[in-house]
């Protein structure tokens, strides 16, 4: 008989499925991706993946949940440290970093809505952790743009969303420079 696994075991375990899961659902789409692949690149045994999370929606919602906290940290990193403070600065360094995730390798667009995209509402719990995110995403932009003087933050909320949806399908960060652009219109009309 094995060994029990220690917590520090399990652990190492819950993050190697999640980084395996992670990376295969955000390349190939969560349906494409059956467990037995999520076993062979994660290296676990599937009875112990299903003892870390009993069905597959649990481990998107793991994985979403993981990556919303990751994501929205450095977005929130690279606005609140920008070298210039103004809030005007910090609201469109929003839109930087977003042009910054989109040159990256691999960038398929947001995981958030790919996962809506592929499950809409067949699977409630994916669905709740896709409007969690998509919550505090609006509310951190919501933030910085009452802040940089904008009393209705749903234009730069909608800015940034087409900007991701439109750089995934065109395989260009150009749509972030854009954004920015027509939120620095909006930002000057304001201010007159």
């Amino acid at each position: 008989m094995p060994a029990p696994r220690t917590e520090e075991q399990t652990r190492q375990d819950g993050e190697a499925l999640l980084d395996a899961a992670e990376a295969l659902f955000y390349e190939k789409g969560i349906r494409a991706v059956g467990m037995d692949e999520v076993r062979a690149a994660s290296g676990l045994p599937l009875k112990r993946i299903y003892r870390l999370h009993p069905a597959k929606d649990d481990l998107v919602v793991a994985v979403l949940r993981r990556r919303d906290l990751r994501w929205r940290a450095g977005l929130t990193a690279a606005v609140e440290t920008t070298a210039a403070s103004t809030p005007r600065a910090r609201l469109l360094a929003a839109f930087d970093w977003l042009g910054h995730w989109f040159a990256e390798p691999g960038y398929r667009g947001c995981a958030w809505i790919n996962a809506f995209g592929e499950l809409g509402p067949t699977s409630p719990a994916v669905l709740a952790e896709v409007r969690a995110h998509k919550a505090a995403f609006h509310a951190q932009l919501a933030d910085w743009a009452r802040a940089a003087g904008l009393t209705d933050p749903a234009p730069v909320q909608l800015l940034a969303e087409g900007a991701i949806v439109t750089a995934a399908i065109d395989g260009d960060p150009a749509p972030a420079t854009r954004a920015r652009a027509a939120v620095e219109a909006l930002l000057d009309a304001t201010a007159r």
